[in-house]
């Protein structure tokens, strides 16, 4: 037996074979475990900061991770301690393939860890995102979507510096260098998405409008839903998902429809040309006195007044203003008032003006 498991194939002995295989599946078999045990141990760490942490959403996005992260390290280290065959000893383009696979291991293991890292950044942002919910003021909701994905760009990039420092084994530093070199120049070719990622910043410290702000720019009207890097996505009232630049959020002039204090309601009214002053006036004191003694308009004002006399007809415009309300019920308060003001001129028996016709 002994001579058996002494025997070497490809400049290893069956042992080592046997002991490497054995290890990887004592992991596979335990991963699931060992990634409870990892996962319930940075619970506890994470929960002593917050009351609020929920131990399911937090497994749910680390669990799988670590089961991968460990996997991977377990091949890699165990692997490591065989001895590479020589009869695979040759070169791929001058570099040996022992290199290759080398580089190739040490850059799964680290694109596993910063996937790992994600997940728990994302964690965080949850975390955070339920204190933010507790919350009246939607800022916070929105700096944490937006710091999240900020972090998350620079994990991505510290990954892709590792990789090339342990995989390919370039010094990071004189990179750095030519890197801001190349940065600038990308900077001139990529000036529009710079001055996205400029804008982003100024509208997270300047709110001008947070999450679930129902807005205007330039011809898109709807709600906030998003705040990113690059482009802010609102929900325009014909439920359709508009990317709008945050440059232009920044730089075209932005209606905050959220912000108003009061809606504004307005009726035309044009009598026929010959209808008498006294029946003109009375109309105008009694939707006066009907508007007044409205409890959504009494208190916010209300106008109602002759604008203009003409061979058409006599015109009056009637202005008021309401509370902040639904837009919904706004349009239904609106609606009463026009049925009032039609059965005020059935009651006092004045006509419309006939409709114009266009002669030649």
């Amino acid at each position: 037996m002994n001579d058996f498991l002494s025997k070497v194939i490809l400049d290893n002995t069956i042992k080592q074979y046997l002991l490497v295989f054995a290890i990887i599946w004592i992991v596979y078999i335990f991963k699931k475990y060992l990634s409870r045990i990892i996962a319930d141990l940075s619970f506890r760490l994470f929960s002593k900061t917050s009351a609020h942490i929920r131990k399911e959403p937090f497994k749910n996005l680390v669990a799988g991770p670590v089961q991968l992260f460990l996997m991977i390290l377990a091949v890699f280290i165990t692997l490591n301690t065989l001895s590479f065959p020589k009869a695979m000893d040759f070169t791929v383009y001058k570099v040996p393939i022992g290199d290759i696979i080398d580089s190739i291991g040490t850059a799964i293991v680290i694109i596993a860890f910063i996937w790992l890292l994600l997940r728990i950044i994302d964690f965080i942002g949850l975390v955070m995102q339920e204190k933010a919910s507790l919350t009246a003021d939607l800022s916070d909701d929105q700096l944490i979507v937006f710091f999240n994905d900020f972090f998350k760009v620079i994990v991505g990039f510290i990954g892709i510096l590792l990789v090339i420092r342990f995989s390919f084994h370039k010094e990071i530093g004189p990179l750095l260098t030519g890197l801001s070199i190349v940065g600038a120049a990308l900077a001139l070719a990529a000036k529009e998405s710079l001055e996205n990622l400029i804008a982003s910043f100024i509208i997270f410290f300047d709110k001008p409008f947070t999450l679930g702000d129902l807005v205007k720019v330039q011809t898109v009207t709807g709600t906030v839903e998003k705040i990113g890097l690059r482009s802010t996505r609102i929900r325009t009232d014909v439920k359709t998902f508009v990317t709008v630049p945050n440059k232009q959020m920044v730089d075209s002039i932005l209606d905050n429809l959220s912000l108003r204090t009061q809606r504004k309601g307005e009726l035309r009214l044009e009598l026929h040309p010959q209808t008498p002053p006294s029946a003109v006036q009375k109309l105008i004191d009694s939707i006066n006195t009907m508007l007044k003694n409205n409890n959504d308009i009494g208190l916010n004002g209300a106008t109602v007044f002759l604008t203009d006399v003409n061979k058409n007809g006599i015109v009056i415009s009637v202005e008021y203003f309401t509370e902040n309300i639904d837009i919904n019920i706004f349009n239904n308060l609106r609606q009463r008032l026009n049925f009032d003001v039609l059965k005020l001129m059935e009651q006092q028996e004045i006509k419309m003006a006939p409709a114009r016709t266009d002669t030649v």
